[in-house]
């Protein structure tokens, strides 16, 4: 199991639209789904800066996410442009395993 964990600081005006984006039902699940691998998206705001997010998303294995970059390049790529003008910050926190 692979856990990626993603931080953002999102542009205040565009709070809104980046969490109809990053939610659990939103557009980045859509593409996720069409992976047998996906497994789950968690998105959480912190409590004392409303701007500042993190994103969670497991997938059965590192070779799961990885195919559906491959696989759906360019929907991936379109996704991450847009999400770009939402945030003034990125960083991937992570790619974890869960101990058993």
């Amino acid at each position: 199991m692979l856990l990626l964990l993603w931080e953002y600081q999102v542009h205040p005006e565009q709070r809104e639209e980046f969490e109809s984006l990053y939610r659990p039902d939103g557009r980045w699940v859509e593409l996720f789904r069409r992976s047998p691998g996906y497994v789950s998206t968690t998105l959480m705001r912190d409590l004392q800066d409303p701007n500042r997010f993190l994103v969670s998303d497991r997938w059965a294995s590192v070779e799961a996410y990885e195919q559906l970059r491959t696989q759906h390049a360019a929907d991936y790529q379109a996704l991450d442009e847009r999400g770009r003008r939402l945030y003034r910050a990125e960083r991937e926190v992570g790619r974890f395993a869960f101990c058993d």
